[in-house]
């Protein structure tokens, strides 16, 4: 397996789902936040992997641009990006999706609250 070189500041792969804190789903939630970062996660999610030129003929923004927004979205987990020759190669990581769905649906069926009529 490629070996990937951004990494994740806090080791996403070592996180035990039940126990993903509170401030690192916050960090995810405001990466996906960004309509711009929602569409490039999006692009890289639907394929093995992307290059930063497939992202900026996809979405039309410079490649300055989609370097910043690839920067966020690997150090929050949800991408690991490698260099092979003068490409830079980025992946979705499923597994840290997956864990920021199960502790969102944790939250969620949280406490409830009783309507009162």
């Amino acid at each position: 397996m490629p070996r990937y070189f951004y990494p994740s500041p806090v080791d996403s792969a070592k996180l035990d789902p039940s126990t993903m804190k509170r401030t690192r789903i916050e960090k995810i939630s405001k990466a996906l936040a960004d309509a711009t970062r929602l569409m490039i996660f999006e692009a890289i999610s639907g394929k093995k992997e992307m290059v930063c030129c497939e992202l900026v003929a996809l979405r039309g923004v410079t490649p300055a641009t989609v370097s910043h927004h690839l920067k966020i979205l690997s150090d929050v987990g949800l991408i690991e990006c490698r260099r092979k020759g003068q490409f830079v190669h980025n992946r979705a990581v499923p597994e840290t999706i997956a864990k920021y769905s199960r502790a969102l649906a944790r939250m969620a069926g949280g406490k409830k609250t009783v309507a009162r009529r």
